[in-house]
């Protein structure tokens, strides 16, 4: 069975945070579904590159205003400034987060979205997770690292568009299995 993500895409988005695990996950055959969190559908990242995402999050909601999270296997959210505060300030975006995470789902998160969207909803709880350094100030009672990747449980962080191929390459580890990610990565030369 493919397996099924969800990339929300906000105004100020970081680029390669978003475009290398998009390419990289659909080069492993996993199905990846870009999301504008507003009513267009081209999203601008934060150095001014366009991206037109495959759909809106309204398009998306079903009645009761909510995103079946029974029908994807996960949710990536980039970083970027003011893509990750955009993506924080959306109800729509926090909804299907705290949905996903519920349910189990993998919730990955890298830059700046780690501190400023999962902690305030209560997800980084506990929990090991990386950050863009300086933004673990903003988070309390979860345990930071340096590494450039953490799993815990069901989520997955990462520290920013430098790192953003190895996080790409966890992702598709744990959706899929370690040999299509060592392929995948492999075959990027990384």
């Amino acid at each position: 069975m493919t397996k099924k993500i969800l990339v929300l895409l906000a105004e100020g988005f970081e680029e390669v945070e978003a475009i290398t695990p998009i390419d990289y996950l659909r080069r492993s055959g996993i199905e990846v579904t870009t999301v504008a969190i507003g009513e267009a559908q081209t999203v601008k990242g934060s150095h001014g590159i366009p991206l037109i995402a495959d759909t809106t999050l309204s398009a998306l909601t079903r009645q009761g205003g909510q995103v079946d999270s029974a029908a994807w296997d996960g949710v990536l959210l980039p970083g970027g400034i003011p893509g990750a505060p955009n993506l924080a300030a959306s109800k729509g975006t926090s909804d299907l987060v705290k949905n996903m995470s519920l349910a189990g789902k993998w919730v990955c998160a890298i830059c700046a979205s780690p501190a400023v969207v999962l902690f305030p909803l209560g997800i980084l709880k506990d929990r090991r997770f990386t950050c863009y350094p300086g933004m673990e100030e903003k988070v309390s009672g979860a345990t930071w690292s340096e590494e450039p990747v953490v799993i815990d449980g069901h989520i997955i962080t990462s520290r920013g568009a430098g790192t953003a191929a190895a996080w790409a390459v966890a992702i598709i580890g744990k959706l899929t299995d370690e040999a299509t990610a060592h392929k995948t990565a492999a075959a990027v030369l990384l």
